[in-house]
């Protein structure tokens, strides 16, 4: 068995979020350890300690969104399944997270382009491949190539409302991106709304939770080492009391023949 991190590293210092959502990290190292446990314990000194070195300990002031995450119907809306409270991340069913995985590759599709059943029904053709409940689809987009530059959070296509229900339609409950959103990118649907004024456009994939709970991904990577089904997927979330999202170590488990 061979494992793929689809993982990004929590980063400070790249552009993975819009200004203001972005992490920061302070690291405290050996040395600064080694001063706080002289302050734990009367009558120690840092030199008192193997090489003057205690704890090397992270500070992080992170959001829930921050890194790759698994999003719960908590945070498309406050009710999912036509009105029922939506689940918080500390509620999804653990079922939910491993599976069968599927990856739809649609890297050919332009950035901020809204993706619809027919495109995902033109890649299941491509691969030969019939949906089952509980598949876990992601979705390789150009925004995986992407991470961490200045153009990040405009790359990829996004998920249609239309396309999110078509995949829950057929029992998927966990899907994901490489992308910075399951849906286009803001900048692209702004210039949308400013076109239509029709707000329904904003976060459409999203909202397709009112109608159907479930699940997604988001800021995944090397889905381009993925193949197209045969493998499996964990993405277990970090159990967050009535949070929206958790941070997840997602991975893919491939046969040694894939």
């Amino acid at each position: 068995m061979r494992i793929v991190d689809l993982s990004v590293s929590l980063e400070a210092g790249i552009a993975s979020d819009p200004p203001g959502m972005c992490p920061d990290i302070i690291y405290r190292d050996h040395a600064g350890g080694a001063d706080e446990f002289a302050a734990t314990f009367p009558g120690l000194r840092p030199q008192d300690l193997p090489e003057s070195q205690g704890a090397a300990i992270e500070r992080l002031r992170v959001t829930t969104h921050n890194g790759t995450h698994l999003d719960a119907p908590w945070h498309f809306h406050s009710t999912m399944n036509n009105g029922e409270r939506a689940w918080t991340i500390d509620e999804i069913p653990l079922e939910w997270c491993i599976g069968a995985g599927v990856k739809l590759d649609l890297r050919h599709l332009p950035d901020g382009h809204v993706a619809t059943p027919a495109d995902i029904e033109s890649e299941l053709a491509r691969i030969g491949y019939v949906l089952r409940p509980f598949d876990i689809v992601l979705v390789n987009t150009r925004a995986g190539d992407a991470y961490g530059g200045s153009g990040y959070l405009d790359a990829g296509c996004g998920m249609g409302r239309e396309a999110t229900l078509f995949l829950l339609r057929r029992g998927v409950r966990v899907c994901g991106t490489d992308a910075w959103s399951w849906d286009a990118p803001f900048s692209a649907t702004a210039r949308r709304f400013a076109e239509t004024g029709d707000a329904s456009l904003i976060w459409e994939g999203h909202k397709a939770g009112m109608e159907i709970g479930y699940c997604h991904l988001e800021k995944l990577t090397n889905l381009d080492k993925l193949p197209p089904f045969g493998f499996r997927v964990s993405c277990l979330p970090v159990k967050i009391k009535a949070a929206s999202a958790g941070w997840t170590r997602a991975v893919a488990f491939l046969n040694e023949d894939n």
